[in-house]
């Protein structure tokens, strides 16, 4: 696989930062991820296999989409009871980013990482295609540098992507600053056409309380170079580039 030995974003060397993108029986997005961040970005980003998955050698650590364990039982319910969700918990207490894509942010609210459920899609399908979603908040570890309120063109594929939580507690993470992203239309209005999957209040991603851990149901790592989007956009390099800009900054 791939190593860079000397890349370069801005005027910083990115080879010492090292992620982990941990893979499940079923993951099937974990190559993308390291793709980008490796080809993309510079980053010192290595597949790790669940088993062997430890806290101790990485600034970061990316659960990638796909279908752990087939989705039996539910989505994320199988992966979120492996050893190495004892090691997240822990890089997330330490502060350092946990990003789960998909699968990854079913997996990180089946162990309860972060709030709410994710239902099967309000159509009852699979749903695969580009969407909009707004930047709500610029506090966390993937969106200090993405202006609050931008819109990022990414995709969505999944079929239990509805996230749902119960009016209490939405307003608490409304209160809280915890909604990341919605799904909006191209003038940004959050409006019922534009929620692919009928999650409540058209959230796309949520945070935990202290803004380093991201659950979101679009692919970033499918976003992250020009000549994929039919926009000629790369908004899911920003994703990653501010959680590289967070690990330079604080840890």
């Amino acid at each position: 696989m791939f190593i860079p030995t000397a890349w370069k974003l801005g005027e910083l060397e990115m080879n010492d930062i090292r992620v982990a993108v941990i893979r499940f029986p079923g993951s099937n997005c974990d190559l993308d991820t390291v793709y980008v961040l490796q080809r993309v970005l510079g980053v010192d980003a290595r597949l790790v296999w669940h088993r062997d998955f430890k806290d101790d050698a990485w600034d970061a650590v990316i659960i990638p989409g796909g279908f752990s364990y087939g989705d039996y039982l539910r989505a994320g319910a199988i992966a979120a009871r492996s050893p190495a969700m004892k090691h997240v918990r822990e890089m997330a207490k330490e502060g350092k980013p946990v990003l789960g894509i998909c699968n990854g942010f079913q997996i990180l609210v089946e162990s309860e990482l972060l709030p709410g459920a994710l239902l099967m899609n309000s159509t009852l399908k699979f749903i695969c295609k580009w969407v909009t979603i707004r930047t709500e908040t610029n506090r966390t570890a993937f969106t200090r540098s993405i202006p609050r309120g931008k819109l990022l063109k990414i995709p969505i594929a999944h079929i239990q992507g509805r996230y749902y939580i119960d009016e209490k507690s939405l307003r608490e993470l409304e209160d809280n600053d915890q909604i990341v992203f919605r799904y909006v239309n191209d003038n940004g209005e959050v409006v019922e056409e534009a929620n692919p999957n009928g999650s409540v209040s058209n959230i796309a991603g949520v945070c935990n309380l202290e803004g380093n851990v991201l659950g979101l149901m679009p692919h970033p790592e499918r976003a992250s170079e020009r000549i994929l989007s039919p926009f000629g956009t790369d908004h899911g390099k920003l994703i990653f580039e501010s959680m590289i800009d967070y690990i330079r900054r604080y840890l």
